[in-house]
């Protein structure tokens, strides 16, 4: 039986191929160290767990509104507006989702006709595009210059829009490059959105991960924007919970009476106690945040430091997210050769991506991250016939 022609649009993503090939082999004995995924590795705060252990041993445990529970929407609603000077009605402006993915292919599956285009900034996270493959619609690269510190530029985004163009991907701070997208480029995409009637899809799920003082800037704050931007966010980044599969989006009313019909056939609502940890996560001290930013900050330093005395490679500095984004070009071998060779004979994981990146991810200990460097420079001396 064939599937559905969609599928051929729908690989497996590089990040779990690798992530597949490092658990095989440490079945096998091996010991890897994990630089492809982005999955902070702290524990889940315990003030947040505790909650979560209360609401499942009061018996919170059936299903809960499409929307979610109202406690969270509330504490979503309060947070929006605190951090980011955007008013949401939590009775029908705010979905708690399944984790940020599933606002990504909600949205475009609500917003999106087939034939559609979405214009999505690149190198970027692969759910853009096969989400946007799955609704139906045609993903259109718009390609990130690395002269530019990966940044999107106006005239680039503007220059492939045509009759066909229906929603602009955001992404900030970036997954893969760790672009942290300024106040004045926000401002200047959100009045290319209104004037060419755009949707913006702006995931926004690494906000707290922003290093030097440098501010976010959330696109729906500008004239205009509200009620055509679906703002993305969620715990797993924030507060280490990437395994509780949950996020949340908020809209205008409209496009939310949309989105919640996707729901309704979908995962119905995410996991009931789960979300009363989130009440907690929202509402509760955020020391536990503070803390796991300033160890991030100082993987982030350590790794910087350490790849730029490292040759054949290069890199623009990562000013949010938890990663580095290498270019590879000067090695006489593809990403996806550089990847398979580092597991062979350094025993780390990267993640291909393109024709001249790897992506590696400094969500792991400070003490495997200098292991990792150590195996890393090896090897890239010996390629680079430095020995």
């Amino acid at each position: 039986m064939q599937p559905a022609q969609r599928m051929n649009f729908i690989p497996f993503t590089p990040i779990r191929k690798v992530f597949e090939e490092a658990a095989r082999r440490e079945a096998a004995g091996e010991k890897i160290i994990h630089l492809e995924m982005g999955r902070p590795d702290f524990d889940t705060p315990a003030h947040i767990k505790d909650a979560a252990t209360r609401a499942l041993a009061e018996g919170k445990v059936h299903y809960t509104s499409n929307y979610g529970i109202p406690e969270l929407r509330s504490a979503i609603s309060a947070k929006f507006k605190a951090d980011n000077g955007l008013e949401y009605d939590p009775a029908d402006e705010i979905i708690v989702t399944v984790g940020a993915t599933e606002g990504i292919l909600m949205s475009m599956m609500a917003m999106l006709n087939p034939e559609d285009e979405v214009l999505i900034p690149a190198p970027s996270f692969p759910c853009y595009t096969r989400c946007a493959h799955m609704a139906g619609a045609v993903p259109v690269s718009i390609p990130l210059k690395e002269e530019n510190g990966f940044v999107p530029q106006v005239e680039d985004v503007r220059s492939r829009i045509n009759a066909k163009s229906r929603m602009l991907v955001i992404n900030t701070p970036n997954n893969p490059t760790g672009a942290v997208y300024d106040p004045q480029v926000m401002e200047a995409l959100a009045e290319l959105a209104v004037a060419e009637d755009l949707i913006v899809l702006a995931d926004e799920i690494y906000e707290k991960n922003i290093y030097e003082g440098i501010p976010h800037c959330s696109i729906a704050v500008f004239p205009g924007m509200k009620e055509r931007t679906i703002t993305l966010n969620g715990f797993s980044k924030s507060y280490s919970m990437t395994g509780w599969r949950l996020g949340y989006l908020a809209s205008g009313r409209e496009m939310i009476a949309a989105l919640i019909r996707i729901r309704q056939y979908a995962t119905v609502c995410p996991t009931s106690f789960a979300q009363y940890g989130a009440v907690e996560a929202l509402e509760g001290s955020q020391e536990c945040v503070a803390e796991m930013m300033a160890e991030f900050d100082r993987r982030r330093l350590m790794v910087m430091d350490r790849l730029q005395a490292m040759p054949g490679i290069s890199f623009v500095k990562p000013r949010g997210a938890f990663y580095v984004f290498i270019n590879t070009a000067k090695l006489d071998k593809t990403p996806q050769e550089i990847v398979e060779a580092l597991m062979d004979e350094a025993k780390i994981t990267a993640v291909p991506w393109g024709a001249r990146h790897i992506r590696i991810s400094y969500a792991n200990s400070y003490e495997n991250l200098a292991k990792a460097m150590d195996a890393l420079e090896r090897v890239l001396v010996r390629w680079c016939g430095n020995d």
